[in-house]
């Protein structure tokens, strides 16, 4: 029983002190109707209207918690503590088949957890399972400046193209978007002229000073079905790599891994990742979990949307691993 400010009195045909009393004597102590009629001389069918007259007016309010909800809240908090992050939303059950629409509403409460004011940039990065999130009901966006964080040009798979990614999330959340004209490995000749390029360079700003970010988590380069096509597969600097945010490839213990042409590699770089106040990483699938712990290790994200079968298939990983010395 919880105290109400908008407790109805004048509606009520009963006193307040009696149904207080007797919602007292039922939620708080346990009594019984029949203890709690034999108190206040009257009749049990008495009491039990009075409990209902309590709940209608106020003085009652009654919480009903959704077990699964309880479970996720529960195994959310578990999954941040284990991988060092501020905070893990959850959605229940197996997205990874197809269901990535089911992540819209946790991903709803990261970006409104952001805080975003008028004048703020958000970063969205690419990926499956960002395309499909950014088709889906978004929370307003209204005066936030959107950005994407990796060249897309030329990608002949649609959830590489960054800037169709950055137009669907504008149009779900009337934010304003912003478009980056640049593959995702030029040549190093176009690399240079992009540096000066002032509209390359309004985009770069906007990666220095976002307050969030959307953040696809990349499976391992050799487990993928699909990668961006300026990515060398058969580099062998890439044979440890685990996954990547915005082609920032990482090993298992998160730190980033060079490979022929990364120095023109057009992404937001970890340095400037790891200044963002809410770095949200956004991704589903047992093949992720090694992707997501390095991830959390080496300070790509901050947040974490994801399932909970994903999480369940983490912490399983977590605890068969020995602890590092």
């Amino acid at each position: 029983m919880t105290d109400s400010p908008g407790i109805s009195a004048a509606s009520s045909r009963f006193p307040l002190e009696t149904l207080y009393q007797a919602a007292r004597m039922y939620y708080l102590d346990d009594a019984t109707q029949v203890e709690i009629a034999a108190k206040l001389r009257v009749s049990r069918p008495t009491v039990s209207r009075f409990l209902a007259e309590a709940r209608r007016v106020g003085l009652v309010q009654i919480d009903v918690i959704d077990p699964q909800q309880a479970n996720e809240g529960s195994l959310g908090h578990e999954l941040a503590d284990a991988l060092g992050l501020q905070k893990v939303y959850l959605s229940g059950g197996n997205h990874s088949a197809g269901m990535l629409s089911g992540l819209s509403a946790q991903v709803g409460a990261a970006i409104e957890d952001m805080q975003l004011v008028p004048g703020n940039s958000l970063l969205v990065s690419s990926g499956r399972t960002l395309y499909e999130v950014s088709r889906t009901r978004l929370p307003s966006l209204a005066g936030i400046v959107l950005a994407p964080t990796v060249g897309g040009q030329a990608e002949p798979e649609p959830w590489y193209q960054t800037n169709e990614i950055t137009r669907a999330v504008a149009e779900k959340t009337g934010a304003h978007p912003t478009f980056l004209f640049a593959q995702a490995m030029p040549s190093a000749q176009l690399y240079q002229s992009l540096l000066s390029d002032p509209s390359f360079q309004r985009v770069t700003r906007l990666w220095d000073t976002a307050k969030g970010a959307l953040l696809g988590i990349g499976a391992p380069p050799a487990a993928r079905g699909s990668i961006s096509r300026f990515i060398p597969l058969d580099d062998d600097s890439l044979v440890n790599a685990v996954g990547d945010v915005c082609l920032n490839f990482f090993a298992a213990d998160g730190t980033e891994i060079e490979f022929t042409g990364s120095d023109r590699v057009v992404r937001t770089s970890p340095a400037m990742l790891r200044k963002i106040e809410h770095t949200v990483g956004v991704a589903v699938g047992a093949e992720k979990t090694l992707s997501i712990i390095a991830a959390a290790k080496g300070g790509y994200i901050r947040q974490l949307v994801t399932d909970t079968a994903t999480a369940d298939a983490i912490l399983a990983l977590l605890r068969r691993r020995p602890a590092a010395s």
